[in-house]
């Protein structure tokens, strides 16, 4: 990996379940890539949504992406699919009420 990558990008087993994330923060390179390509964000409007971050991790994060396309989009696809089975499992309180009110 790139030193101007390592400098912003880091993976620690335990934290984020392990995906890369920007360094220091919470905040991983899916987290990014989701604001850039799904939600057309460009990395100044990501950084307004994260302040906490700079230019060069946004750019530093995407780099990593690029870097890493397949392993990114899986772990996209797990988190999609985890999330979906969640929902199906366990339907939000607003929704079980909405049932009752319609019955």
């Amino acid at each position: 990996m790139a030193a101007t990558i390592t400098n912003h990008i880091e993976i620690t087993a335990g934290t984020c379940g392990g995906k890369p994330r920007i360094a220091g923060h919470r905040i991983t390179v899916q987290n990014i890539v989701i604001c850039y390509e799904r939600m057309g964000m460009s990395p100044d409007e990501i950084i307004y949504h994260y302040p906490s971050i700079n230019l060069a991790d946004v750019h530093a994060a995407l780099a990593y992406y690029y870097d890493h396309v397949a392993e990114i989009r899986q772990d996209i696809e797990q988190d999609e699919i985890f999330a979906r089975e969640m929902k199906s499992k366990h339907p939000s309180l607003v929704q079980q009420k909405l049932k009752l009110n319609h019955v």
